[in-house]
């Protein structure tokens, strides 16, 4: 695995690298296998400790190595890993082991050791699976708690991310179905009317 680039980000804004429903990147390993798949469903739910959630299907090898590890990252990609994105999302690690097969350099994350994506990618959250017994055999909504957070400094900094002309390989992808993803335009901002 290769150093970090990202610049770390306080976990009182770890919430905002997801707040806008960008489609991400979820790795996971255990016992010697890892595993990266993409996820459309995920959303901030508490500021302190930060805590998401997210969907990822019970029935798949992501799940089952969060579910055996208890950790997971978060990597959003941006414009420049949509075929990456597209890719992770259509085949299942079951069959082959993606990161390798797709080529993707990966970093340990610092905190929990999970393997995390920085190449096209805009930012990254390592996350601990907070298990809830009373979902986890009906619902595919997972829940953790963001323990670590990092981001490139060229789309995110001071707390927020900054899209511009300059950026835009960064840019997060939304998904909206048979492959097609739009990409985060510039940033607007907001007057106070009141």
């Amino acid at each position: 695995m290769k150093l970090s680039v990202f610049q770390p980000v306080q976990l009182r804004h770890a919430n905002r690298l997801i707040n806008h429903g960008p489609t991400v990147l979820v790795t996971s390993a255990h016992g010697g296998s890892q595993n990266v798949m993409a996820a459309a469903w995920s959303m901030p739910v508490e500021f302190e400790p930060p805590r998401i959630a997210i969907v990822i299907d019970k029935t798949t090898f992501t799940r089952e190595l969060v579910e055996k590890s208890g950790v997971f990252g978060i990597c959003i990609p941006g414009a420049a890993a949509v075929d990456l994105t597209y890719s992770a999302g259509r085949t299942s690690g079951r069959d082959h082991n993606k990161v390798k097969s797709l080529h993707i350099p990966v970093v340990a994350g610092p905190v929990t050791g999970v393997p995390l994506i920085e190449q096209d990618c805009s930012a990254w959250l390592e996350c601990r699976h907070i298990p809830e017994k009373h979902t986890e055999d009906a619902y595919d909504t997972c829940f953790a708690e963001v323990v670590n957070a990092a981001a490139d400094p060229a789309v995110f900094s001071g707390g927020r991310w900054q899209f511009n002309d300059g950026n835009k390989a960064l840019h997060t992808i939304h998904h909206l179905g048979g492959g097609v993803f739009s990409s985060s335009g510039s940033c607007i901002q907001g007057k106070l009317l009141l």
